[in-house]
């Protein structure tokens, strides 16, 4: 009986589909892009409708010969390529490859998108299988040939005008012209120094905070009334002889919700604020967690969703899945009545996918750590506190700034907030990397005519 032959990009994801799939289905591995626009002249000819001359790429020969072979014990192809433009160029670049024309072939081609590398999703795909789509293959070529024109064309110049080996591209060059006239704005910069004058102040017996000097013997102080260090160590001299008392609290409600769940680029960027990753350590190991990771008896599992997404939409099944573990881990008062819905900032955001979230949310960091690497459980513990708190209750909070008199005519300024309620708070804040950090900019209940303690006076040099 002819075999079902499935063929996906790396060999991680090819067994770990192919542990679901069992008897009846081969899953191989393309690795990744089959064919490419040579570097040299006329791969693409702009003489006739910027024609594309794609050519195989040397280390792919053997992997398709592998591929030939598989195919004539088989009777249906399945491509099961990654759900984004490059994944459905890939599927197209293979039939091409492979020498297969879907009308005048015998075999029967189908293409399977997933989001996730689960049993479920993959059962899904196949049972709804779809035609590659030629609007994504247009638009993966339209990028690779705008790589080449700029970056054939160009690089060569610079070798040229300036040092060999520099390169030019459709996206370093763009970067490098905003970095450049961002580092003129830089040189242009005229400095002029200035100091401001901090109090670190305490409760009695209670939490500490920041509050900055705003009047100083009667007078409004401007950006630059203390110009140089003598005169911030004096204005330091005067105030630490003075007692401290709250004389105004100004209080106002404010209701504030979580972020959405991740998409590649906010992932990328909090994780180099929360872990220190580098956008390429996030994405490899992102991927890894996507393709599969042996959790004991269960075998190799895809723990996330695609990583390379735009959208911060959530399956119902999910939003399902988070309400459930947000009722059970923290009580009904962090839940909500109906689910939390985001709107996507990209007007050309997909929105058949999904963030990047947890397959499982049911499989908590604690319980994944002894089957992960360090850096795969903190990428994981950051998706899934990410995901679970969009679904969780907004926080209350009382938006307070006081007023703290030192002696006759020097007044203090705090402002922050006092936690009524964490909502998502209490399991994840955005862009703070521990505990310490995430009370800075809260504040201690104040009342007025409370005396405080005067800790220290910290001035600060500025430019």
């Amino acid at each position: 009986m002819p075999q079902n032959l499935v063929i996906v990009e790396s060999p991680a994801k090819a067994r770990t589909i192919e542990k679901f799939l069992g008897k009846g289905y081969k899953v191989l591995a393309s690795y990744g892009h089959v064919r490419a626009l040579p570097s040299k002249q006329g791969s693409v000819d702009t003489e006739n409708d910027f024609e594309p001359k794609y050519a195989v790429l040397p280390e792919s020969k053997k992997h398709l010969q592998e591929l030939k072979k598989e195919l004539k014990n088989s009777g249906t192809l399945l491509l099961a390529t990654d759900p984004d433009r490059e994944g459905e160029a890939i599927s197209w670049h293979l039939l091409a490859a492979l020498g297969i024309d879907t009308k005048k072939t015998s075999l029967d081609v189908k293409r399977v998108v997933f989001h996730e590398i689960t049993k479920d999703a993959i059962t899904h795909a196949i049972k709804h299988p779809r035609d590659i789509s030629l609007d994504l293959v247009d638009a993966q070529q339209a990028r690779s040939i705008l790589d080449y024109l700029v970056g054939f064309n160009l690089s060569p110049f610079l070798w040229k005008k300036i040092r060999y080996g520099l390169s030019a591209g459709r996206v370093q060059s763009v970067a490098l012209r905003l970095i450049c006239e961002r580092e003129k704005e830089i040189a242009a910069f005229v400095e002029q120094e200035y100091w401001t004058i901090a109090a670190s102040l305490q409760k009695q017996g209670g939490q500490g905070f920041r509050a900055n000097l705003v009047e100083f013997e009667g007078k409004k102080l401007g950006k630059f009334d203390i110009p140089d260090a003598a005169t911030a160590e004096s204005v330091k001299k005067d105030l630490l002889k003075e007692p401290c008392r709250v004389t105004r609290v100004t209080k106002s409600e404010k209701k504030r919700n979580p972020s959405p769940p991740f998409t590649t680029s906010t992932l990328q960027q909090e994780a180099a604020r929360k872990l220190g990753f580098s956008a390429k350590k996030t994405m490899a190991t992102a991927q890894k967690l996507y393709e599969g990771i042996d959790i004991g008896g269960e075998g190799a599992v895809g723990l996330i969703t695609y990583m390379r997404t735009d959208s911060v939409n959530l399956s119902s099944q999910a939003l399902k899945e988070a309400n459930s573990v947000i009722t059970s881990q923290f009580g009904e008062e962090y839940a909500l009545a109906k689910p939390r819905h985001f709107k996507n900032k990209s007007k050309n955001a997909q929105e058949a996918h999904e963030a990047i979230r947890p397959t499982y949310l049911s499989k908590t960091p604690a319980e994944l750590k002894k089957h992960l690497t360090p850096d795969q459980h903190k990428l994981y513990e950051l998706i899934w506190k990410r995901t679970v708190a969009s679904q969780m209750a907004e926080a209350l909070l009382d938006q307070t700034s006081v007023d703290i008199a030192a002696g006759k005519g020097n007044t203090f300024r705090a402002t922050g907030s006092v936690i009524r309620f964490p909502g998502f708070m209490k399991l994840y804040i955005e862009g703070k990397d521990d505990e310490n950090e995430e009370k800075e900019g809260m504040l201690p209940p104040l009342e007025e005519g409370e005396d405080l303690t005067l800790l220290d006076i910290l001035p600060e040099q500025h430019f």
